[in-house]
């Protein structure tokens, strides 16, 4: 399928205003650009019942954090949201919209880490920061109002592939127990040349993914490691339940789509759906692409019903030992 009308219609206004590669850039020059694009594309901004900005640690010193929350008392379930940037580019403010609407849509908490960026702090840095906030917050649910029991990560880009690493993470030490994944057009395998036939420098292409992926790898062997590239796992069993986002035109596509079929095929439950004639960043942009809402609204969706299936198994399992703990009662005296 040729590309959507819309995403045709964005590409004319950048060649029109002369928008360079972020490639091209200076690190400062394009962390700004890439920012004031996503706010451009974002739409209107999305009120919420409260947006605080602190910070919870992480592996290695203190991190800031976001925390979206809509109306309602008590323990909510809350997504850890890692944002998209090639690990290079991107702060809290970056998935400043997409927070806020799936903490109205799901509803749910919403926490954004900002994890440390390269090249300043090249792979592993963002990895243990986004599992150690996670853990973090879990763990202390009282802090911010978690429910423990309905805590799931998710993240668009690069954000997406801290995500699958924070899964991985989490199974190989024991927590913390995570409820979802959400993984919008994650980076799954550094080694592999990424997809796609053309160069357009008018849209994210091979030139930006090689471009990140040189800053985030110090060595390049590290392109080969389970938390770089989360498809090389030799195992995926026992992780979340996952939905995958990816789009038509995206040099990530094709990695993105084989880890849900590895998802699926290690036995976890798992959504995959392609957004014909999008490419990659338009989940992040849903004032400029129509589809970007939609995503939005199935990413919420799905995260729904894996907070409620959360809350029946809790349910279900309370039950259980309620019954068991009488019987075994009486057995014992």
């Amino acid at each position: 399928m040729s590309i959507h009308p819309q995403v045709a219609a964005y590409r004319a206004a950048r060649e029109a205003a002369g928008t360079p590669p972020l490639y091209t850039q200076s690190l400062a020059e394009a962390r700004a650009a890439d920012l004031a694009a996503i706010r451009a594309g974002g739409g209107a901004v999305e009120p919420v019942h409260e947006v605080r900005d602190t910070h919870v640690p992480g592996s290695a010193g203190d991190l800031p954090v976001r925390i979206h929350r809509p109306a309602g008392q008590g323990p909510l379930p809350t997504l850890v949201y890692f944002f998209g940037g090639g690990w290079t580019l991107g702060s809290v403010d970056t998935a400043d919209g997409i927070c806020r609407r799936l903490a109205n849509a799901v509803p749910c908490q919403v926490v954004t880490v900002g994890y440390r960026l390269a090249p300043e702090h090249p792979f592993p840095a963002a990895v243990h920061d986004c599992h150690a906030a996670t853990r973090w917050i879990a763990d202390n649910p009282a802090e911010f109002g978690v429910d423990p029991l309905r805590v799931a990560v998710g993240g668009d880009s690069a954000g997406g592939n801290l995500a699958a690493a924070v899964t991985l993470l989490a199974r190989e030490r024991g927590g913390p127990r995570l409820t979802a994944q959400l993984l919008v057009y994650p980076n799954t395998d550094q080694s592999a040349d990424a997809g796609g036939d053309a160069e357009d420098p008018l849209l994210f292409n091979r030139r930006s993914v090689a471009w990140y992926r040189g800053h985030y790898l110090a060595d390049p062997a590290d392109a080969r490691h389970p938390l770089a590239s989360p498809l090389l796992a030799a195992d995926l069993a026992g992780l979340p339940p996952a939905l995958v986002i990816t789009a038509e035109h995206d040099p990530l596509r094709d990695e993105g789509e084989r880890y849900a079929h590895r998802l699926r095929g290690a036995g976890v439950p798992t959504t995959l759906t392609r957004y014909a004639g999008m490419v990659h960043g338009f989940f992040a942009m849903p004032g400029a692409f129509d589809d970007g809402r939609r995503a939005q609204d199935q990413a919420a969706a799905f995260l729904r019903d894996r907070f409620d299936a959360a809350t029946a198994s809790a349910g279900a399992g309370s039950a259980a030992a309620a019954s068991g703990g009488g019987a075994g009662g009486e057995g014992d005296r």
